[in-house]
């Protein structure tokens, strides 16, 4: 199960949860919440390792890049030298080797350009990715936060909020983002059929 599924899990779970009268929150399974975020938690390092690997295919692309743009040019400057040496087409060679010496320029450039977009394009999207699934982890804290404040003002505390100790940190460099606002199950609209992906994450 691939951490898209984790996270449909976990929107599944909110919500059909029971919905605490008078109020917004919702009443979740502890047990079933945690085994979905360790789950969770299970999953991202996985994303993470791929954008290290992204990281370093850059620096591999990027490389052959200038090795292909640099022989691109070798071969030019050779072709140069042999049209040079040939003292009837002189005026003509030097024209065509500058020409071909700019052409080579422009691809090895294009080249490298064309790497560094489309790593950066990759990134871009494990960044997108990551930064949905802390929101969706963030989200689903503050409503087990919220439960807990509901219970203590009614004067009885859910057993499975007095049980419940905040795991902790994956890793500095996933660090969660400000907690959200609470999640209110009831407002949620359905998504459409079509693009059930898109809307949950809006």
């Amino acid at each position: 199960m691939d951490l898209i599924e984790r996270i449909d899990e976990l929107q599944v779970l909110i919500e059909e949860a029971k919905s605490v009268p008078l109020s917004s929150s919702v009443v979740v399974n502890r047990d079933e919440f945690i085994e979905l975020l360790l789950q969770l938690k299970e999953e991202v390092p996985e994303e993470v390792r791929q954008a290290r690997w992204m990281s370093r295919d850059r620096d591999e692309l990027l490389a052959r890049a200038r090795k292909e743009s640099d022989r691109i040019i070798a071969d030019a400057r050779e072709q140069r030298d042999r049209l040079l040496s040939r003292t009837e087409i002189v005026k003509e060679a030097e024209k065509e080797a500058v020409r071909i010496v700019q052409e080579a320029n422009d691809n090895g450039a294009r080249k490298k350009q064309e790497a560094e977009d489309y790593i950066d394009q990759k990134l871009a999207g494990f960044e997108i990715l990551l930064n949905k699934t802390l929101g969706t982890v963030a989200r689903g804290r503050t409503q087990i936060r919220g439960e807990g404040g509901v219970a203590g003002a009614g004067g009885v505390a859910s057993p499975a909020i007095e049980e419940y100790h905040e795991p902790p940190a994956a890793h500095p460099a996933a660090a969660s983002p400000p907690p959200a606002a609470p999640f209110d199950a009831a407002a949620e609209p359905d998504p459409p059929e079509d693009d059930q992906e898109s809307s949950f994450f809006q």
